[in-house]
């Protein structure tokens, strides 16, 4: 299979999707972003695991545009480069912003990989008993 024929049906499968979903172009940037982002997140949940999503999500944004100026250019109607831009921001945005805030979101670890304090059940048992 050619790198053509392969564009070709990267081309046939997104509008297939946009047809059936009654999405937008720009809307379905942003779910697939999103979707990639959280299945790799869950996947890999130790150390570097945000970090390893969002490169996924790098990877599949840029691959996809670069699927879309080779189906372009074999049809001769390349859009301007601010349009494939515009759809690889639309897909790093949100996978950015959890992955910048991600961080701060996970509870504060205490050494030696040990549950934080707060949530020991040593700690849950004693509260218990005090109650």
């Amino acid at each position: 299979m050619t790198l053509i024929e392969i564009a070709s049906l990267f081309e046939t499968q997104k509008l297939s999707i946009i047809e059936a979903s009654g999405l937008g172009k720009d809307a379905l940037h942003v779910y697939f972003g999103l979707a990639l982002f959280l299945a790799v997140r869950l996947a890999w949940r130790r150390r570097g695991g945000g970090l390893a999503a969002w490169l996924a999500v790098v990877v599949m944004a840029c691959g996809g545009e670069w699927l879309d100026m080779t189906n372009e250019h074999s049809r001769a109607t390349i859009q301007p480069d601010a349009a494939h831009w515009h759809d690889i921001w639309n897909t790093m945005f949100w996978p950015t912003v959890l992955l910048l805030v991600g961080r701060w979101l996970q509870p504060k670890a205490t050494s030696a990989g040990e549950a934080p304090a707060d949530l020991s059940g040593e700690d849950a048992e004693r509260r218990f008993e005090q109650a």
